[in-house]
């Protein structure tokens, strides 16, 4: 935790370890886990929970693919979320910048084909593959 000295609000008896993904509530072992996990919760929505550097993206336009060999799976779309490769490349600011400028722009594939010609945008989908292939 960063050198944090939370105590846990499951016992209330020692330093929290761990964090739950659900709702950050702090807890110390996986039986505090197990407990609070008895009650159903929801990560809270204040300001300063939410990151500030990556911006939340939402489908404004159709996504259109040939087949459904062109659609990743669910495993798939988990490898890549669990990947830390691919979480730390996403903290740079320029891969950032390329996949918004993608993301918005009138010519998708056009503004793809420029971003294939940066290094960090070719390694970034290096992972990705990495990640979804057996």
């Amino acid at each position: 935790m960063g050198g944090s000295s939370r105590q846990c609000l499951v016992c209330n008896g020692v330093q929290s370890k761990y964090k739950c993904p659900g709702c950050l509530l702090p807890y110390c072992s996986l039986l505090c886990y197990k407990k609070h996990k008895e009650i159903p919760c929801s990560k809270p929505e204040s300001a300063e929970e939410k990151p500030t550097a990556v911006p939340e993206f939402q489908l404004e336009r159709p996504v259109d693919v040939d087949g459904p060999s062109e659609v990743l799976q669910k495993l798939q779309l988990e490898a890549i979320a669990s990947s830390s490769e691919i979480r730390d490349a996403l903290k740079d600011e320029h891969l950032q910048k390329l996949i918004c400028d993608i993301d918005k722009s009138p010519d998708p594939i056009n503004e793809l084909d420029k971003a294939m010609g940066t290094d960090v945008f070719c390694i970034f989908t290096n992972k990705i593959l990495s990640a979804i292939k057996p």
